[in-house]
């Protein structure tokens, strides 16, 4: 055990009414639709980025220069990630997850609702681009807390056995939020180019205001975690969470570094492949805004699915499944895009998107959360994700220019990408498996390895 671990004190009775509130399935429930909420904000900045902001913040002479601009203040969102992590991570392990679900969602929308309020480049000049940045640094602080308390929430609340199924829904809710920022810009691409371009592309954005104030109301109503409240009468909250999460914890969190650059397969599929698919390809946009449709359908019902094979069969092999296996499917789903066959375009991005990706996807909720104490996990899960998010966020904007205006070029990058889902493998593999430890003894080095209890959610 760690040293930081040996001096905590046992935690007082829980109040009688405590193990009524907060059931799994209810919060689980909120987890996904806060999720979703969320990261509808956060995605349709990155659709927005791969075929609008170019020409409205970004005009140059050479179109490619723009969508590199573009695309790298999409990545700029994950760049402030890692401060969030930070802050965020530090007030939800002192005072308490909900707090920081709440602040997270009135944030988010608060920003994506200015950010299409925006004035273009035409019209202010190089303010434009420089509010559109801090803007979306804004979001990606918003962004760092969210995941990371709302995995902790869900974790805390379930049933031993069943922390990966009940954890899987806020990822279950994060694609859907990316399949619903995908599908509110279907009608507006269809737009002539001159209305988009000029408030086409902003109706997505305002929409958020309706879904934050939604949001809103469902996680005010979300009970804290009867293990951080254990962990707050028993005095066993520390100042410093980040101060101790570095002494006990680090070679952890330096694991999920590494794991989360599975996210590079998302935001390549996600914002690369569309920008290459019609930028340098030529390809019509909205039949590639379908393939993402087509493939986070399939996810949001199968997230779930893949987390219930994490608690049965363990949290390695699935992750490494995923892993291992979007490694690969990434050569020939870029090749069927660089030669135009839509029938392999949308089965191979179906396949690696909706089903293969999701395995990791839906494991690594449970599993990072997993390697650490109640104390410190919410700063552990955020520190080490969102600085691998960060990593992954950049990816787009350097695939562009691993590719510049060669078609045949999509190889670099699906090589780049594979290598970013060998590391994460290698760090994966490298992990304890912690699906059978109890739910009290996670992250306690040392600990013994037995089956977590199978009692009724």
């Amino acid at each position: 055990m760690a040293q930081g671990d040996h001096r905590v004190r046992p935690p007082r009775p829980r109040p009688p009414d405590a193990a009524r509130r907060g059931t799994p399935r209810r919060t689980a429930v909120a987890a996904w639709i806060g999720s979703a909420l969320e990261y509808y904000d956060f995605f349709i900045y990155g659709t927005a980025a791969a075929l609008v902001f170019g020409k409205v913040f970004f005009p140059t002479e050479h179109a490619a220069t723009g969508t590199l601009l573009a695309i790298a203040t999409f990545g700029v969102g994950y760049a402030a990630r890692p401060l969030g992590a930070v802050v965020l991570g530090h007030v939800g392990d002192r005072f308490g997850r909900k707090r920081v679900l709440v602040f997270t969602l009135l944030l988010m929308g608060a920003t994506t609702f200015l950010v299409g309020c925006l004035p273009s480049y035409e019209s202010i000049g190089v303010a434009a681009p420089v509010l559109l940045v801090t803007l979306r640094l804004l979001q990606g602080l918003s962004a760092a807390g969210e995941q990371a308390s709302a995995n902790s929430m869900s974790l805390e609340h379930a049933p031993a056995h069943r922390r990966a199924f009940f954890t899987s829904w806020t990822l279950s809710g994060t694609q859907a939020g990316q399949l619903i920022a995908t599908a509110a810009f279907l009608p507006v691409a269809a737009l002539p180019e001159e209305d988009l371009l000029s408030w086409g592309w902003r109706v997505p954005f305002w929409a958020s205001v309706v879904m934050v104030v939604v949001g809103y109301v469902i996680r005010r109503r979300i009970e804290e975690t009867p293990v951080f409240e254990d962990e707050a009468r028993a005095g066993n909250t520390v100042k410093l969470p980040l101060a101790v999460l570095m002494r006990d914890h680090w070679a952890d969190v330096l694991r999920v570094v590494c794991a989360a650059l599975i996210a590079s397969v998302s935001t390549i599929f996600t914002v690369y492949a569309l920008t290459y698919a019609v930028n340098t390809v030529g390809l019509e946009r909205t039949p590639m805004l379908w393939v993402g449709v087509a493939a986070n359908l399939l996810a949001v019902a199968l997230i779930p699915m893949w987390g219930g094979a994490a608690d049965r069969f363990g949290r390695k092999p699935v992750f490494l499944f995923g892993s291992l296996g979007c490694g690969v499917l990434i050569f020939p789903y870029l090749w069927a895009i660089s030669v135009g066959n839509w029938a392999l375009i949308f089965g191979l991005g179906i396949v690696l998107f909706g089903l293969v990706y999701q395995a990791a996807n839906a494991t690594w909720p449970s599993f990072y959360g997993e390697m650490f104490t109640a104390r410190v996990r919410l700063s552990g899960m955020a520190i080490g994700t969102q600085i691998g998010f960060a990593i992954s966020g950049f990816l787009p904007t350097v695939a562009v220019a691993l590719e510049g205006a060669d078609k045949g070029a999509w190889v670099r990058v699906a090589v780049f990408t594979a290598v970013m889902c060998l590391v994460n493998a290698v760090a994966v593999f490298t992990a304890r498996e912690t699906f059978k430890v109890p739910t009290e003894e996670l992250g306690v080095k040392g600990a013994p390895v037995r089956a977590a209890a199978g009692a009724a959610d």
